[in-house]
């Protein structure tokens, strides 16, 4: 299996959301990348498992 670095678009793809919010999560929720010069890099399975975590939760909609 091919194991490399996606992309701002390729990770947004993957997780089926836009652009900016994969620039909104790395700033807000800190979001698992790497910035290598002026991109931002990231490794799937790192991606997958801070979304499994709850990394990409609203915290403002769960419920008290």
């Amino acid at each position: 299996m091919e194991d490399r670095w996606l992309s701002v678009d390729e990770i947004a793809d993957h997780l089926g959301i836009k652009r900016d919010t994969v620039y909104k999560w790395i700033s807000e929720r800190q979001m698992p990348g790497h910035k290598i010069g002026r991109l931002w890099k990231f490794n799937k399975s790192e991606v997958d498992k801070w979304v499994r975590s709850g990394g990409a939760e609203d915290k403002r909609r769960q419920k008290k």
